[in-house]
């Protein structure tokens, strides 16, 4: 059993990207071998309006072995388009999946 233990999010250079640094903790009794990650990245407008979200995937840092964490650091993106001046982003859905 997979578990997304901790989000932290950071800017990024550009508006249309964030830092997210995700642990992953392994509770299961087997490693985990293989496997997606899935980023749910809001687009927030100016008056905090949620006016989008754009999912987007990663492949996870396998293996984890059972009982084992690992901490990975990601640079989440949106097409740049999406996020007029005045707009941000922020990554507040965060999931493994896996086989």
């Amino acid at each position: 059993m997979l578990v997304v233990a901790e989000v932290r999010r950071s800017p990024a250079d550009e508006r249309w990207c964030e830092n997210v640094t995700v642990e992953f903790r392994n509770d299961g009794g087997t490693a985990v071998r293989s496997g997606t990650v899935v980023f749910g990245t809001h687009i927030i407008g100016v008056l905090g309006t949620d006016w989008a979200t754009i999912d987007s995937t990663r492949k996870l840092p396998s293996p984890i072995a059972a009982g084992a964490a690992r901490t990975t650091a990601y640079r989440v993106c949106v097409d740049s388009w999406r996020v007029p001046l005045g707009m941000r982003v922020e990554t507040r859905d965060v999931r493994a999946e896996h086989p």
